[in-house]
């Protein structure tokens, strides 16, 4: 890394960028209101980014500039000196969870060293599976449902019937789910996002085993950071959506059949994740709010380390105005 290796504590800078994202869209849970959920944990995060030594490029954020009013793709971000790094966000991860006041719903950032993050380009979608330390021999994308739950069942030294599968409820999920649960496994059908999930897999002790089928490419590539730092694996191939997709995709050197394993997607050795939760779910507890303020749950990994912080935070509204206006109120 260009000489400048990261500070110790870059993780824990960026929880206070996930903190502020998830209070800012918590004010708009069960409002119904996704786009301004969004749109407040955007500014948040910004807002916060900026604050953060390191001269970072965002290589995953809110799409290409003119549909995105900040945190778009290729923007830079971070206070400009510190270490290069490539910076992969997605400051409401749910935001129809949380319009909708459902569980799962995350502020979350990823960061590595420069050019080491996997770029998407027109690949939306990606099929993944993903688990924890004790199963990343077992699992295969290559391999039927029946075999991935057989093999984690086995590697994990319990019952298929005991293994939990997290997956998108989704019309293009049917055969998956039929198969996973012919072969005696648990399905948890979530509504949208997949990197809470997918991080619950990897962590242990959270009541999710695997996670599969197929979500978004961006959403992957966060989700390969995490993993990358809590041990576990993900395995994913681009899913095009058409032929005209699949051309586009080919056209711009990208193998539509190539198996893509963490390390594809997150080259970098130095990562950095954090997290925070929104709405409560399988791995956070969402914004609660007190008469004078917040608390928020977050966790923060760093991959070189292995460390892995849960941290609870106690927001006094009264104290952080005076630092950053009356944003978060």
């Amino acid at each position: 890394m260009h000489g400048v290796t990261p500070d110790r504590n870059l993780a824990l800078e960026l929880v206070r960028v996930t903190e502020a994202a998830a209070m800012g869209a918590g004010r708009w849970i069960g409002r119904g209101d996704k786009e301004s959920a969004d749109q407040a944990a955007v500014d948040a995060m910004r807002l916060m980014l900026d604050t953060v030594s390191m001269d970072g490029v965002v290589v995953i954020g809110e799409g290409e500039k003119d549909e995105a009013p900040m945190l778009f793709n290729s923007e830079q971000v971070g206070s400009g000196n510190g270490p290069q790094v490539d910076v992969a966000v997605d400051p409401l991860e749910g935001t129809r969870l949380t319009a909708l006041g459902q569980p799962n719903a995350i502020a979350v950032i990823a960061l590595a060293e420069r050019g080491t993050m996997f770029f998407p380009g027109a690949a939306v979608y990606m099929d993944k599976i993903a688990c924890g330390p004790e199963a990343v021999d077992a699992i295969d994308i290559n391999a039927s449902p029946a075999e991935n739950v057989g093999a984690v069942a086995e590697a994990k030294r319990c019952e298929p019937t005991d293994v939990s599968v997290v997956v998108l409820e989704r019309d293009r999920h049917d055969d998956l789910i039929r198969e996973l649960r012919e072969a005696g496994a648990k399905v948890n059908l979530i509504r949208d996002g997949d990197v809470a999930p997918a991080i619950a897999a990897a962590r242990g002790g959270t009541g999710v085993d695997l996670l599969m089928g197929i979500g978004g490419t961006p959403e992957g590539v966060i989700s390969a950071a995490a993993i990358k730092c809590l041990g576990g694996a993900l395995q994913g191939r681009l899913w095009p959506r058409s032929d005209d997709e699949r051309r586009q995709l080919a056209d711009a050197g990208y193998d539509v059949e190539r198996v893509l394993t963490t390390d594809d997607l997150v080259a970098g050795d130095d990562v950095f994740v954090a997290a925070t939760g929104v709405t409560s779910g399988a791995l956070l507890r969402g914004v609660q709010y007190t008469s004078d303020g917040a608390i928020t749950d977050s966790i923060v990994m760093r991959s070189r380390s292995g460390t892995v912080r849960r941290i609870e935070a106690h927001h006094a509204f009264a104290k952080l105005e005076k630092l950053v206006g009356s944003s978060l109120r």
